[in-house]
């Protein structure tokens, strides 16, 4: 690191559990986002400040006035560009020795090896449960760690999945979509802004936590945070043996 980045990275660099050899792990790593919305756009903004050497990002839509609520990556100036370019900009202005990799494209069954295959981490963000199924199986196709969070209303959730290394995938937690109007999206239940940042913003921290081996992840737990009360409760969470999607491993 050059003198620049040291300082950038001062505070980092002085917490014992990170330091100079953690903060090198962070530059040298590849983490892909699915979704520049409301979770992708807090935790693209803390993963380029926290010095991620690559940060990909997966989004087709673009900036809508609606967005601007909580998807604080994005600004008014920039409503009807693509979120993956507005992203790019946001993130540059965080920090320029992040090298970013826009894909505009919607994740399908078709792309999304291609796209996964070359991170490290993946961090998911999407908004429907058909993209939450599909990034969880190809992420156990290839051995990679998923964090994966969710929000509605007042309350988000979120874990990291990783059963390369004895934690549960995604689909042993919900082996099984809600029925129809239980889980109803934000547009049609609503959603409080800052609660974006949140869990946003925790899905960056666990980023960072697994990448630097610093304290202990969500790996095999869920943490559950709901804003309007002001409560944090945390469950186990166990792997399928007959979870058809990492039963096998």
């Amino acid at each position: 690191m050059n003198p620049e980045e040291i300082e950038r990275y001062a505070r980092h660099i002085v917490l014992r559990e990170i330091g100079g050899p953690g903060q090198q792990k962070l530059r040298n790593a590849k983490v892909l986002v699915i979704g520049a919305g409301g979770l992708g756009s807090p935790a693209l903004m803390y993963l380029a400040a926290a010095g991620i050497g690559m940060l990909g990002i997966v989004d087709d839509d673009e900036v809508s006035l609606s967005n601007l609520q909580r998807q604080v990556l994005h600004s008014s100036d920039r409503i009807g560009e693509a979120k993956t370019d507005s992203a790019r900009q946001s993130i540059a202005g965080i920090n320029p020795h992040v090298k970013t990799v826009p894909h505009r494209t919607r994740l399908t069954v078709e792309n999304a090896a291609d796209l996964i295959k070359d991170y490290d981490l993946i961090l998911d963000g999407s908004d429907n449960f058909d993209t939450r199924y599909l990034v969880n199986r190809t992420c156990v196709a290839l051995g990679k760690p998923l964090i994966s969070a969710a929000m509605s209303q007042w309350e988000g959730q979120i874990s990291l999945y990783d059963p390369a290394n004895g934690g549960p995938c995604y689909e042993c937690v919900f082996p099984e979509r809600p029925a129809e109007g239980l889980a109803p999206s934000c547009a049609e239940a609503g959603v409080m802004g800052a609660l974006a940042g949140v869990m946003g913003s925790m899905m960056a921290g666990e980023a960072i936590k697994h990448i630097t081996g610093a304290g202990e992840t969500l790996r095999g737990k869920m943490l559950i945070f709901d804003a309007l009360y002001g409560e944090c409760r945390k469950m186990g969470l166990h792997k399928r043996g007959d979870c058809p999607v990492c039963g096998h491993l």
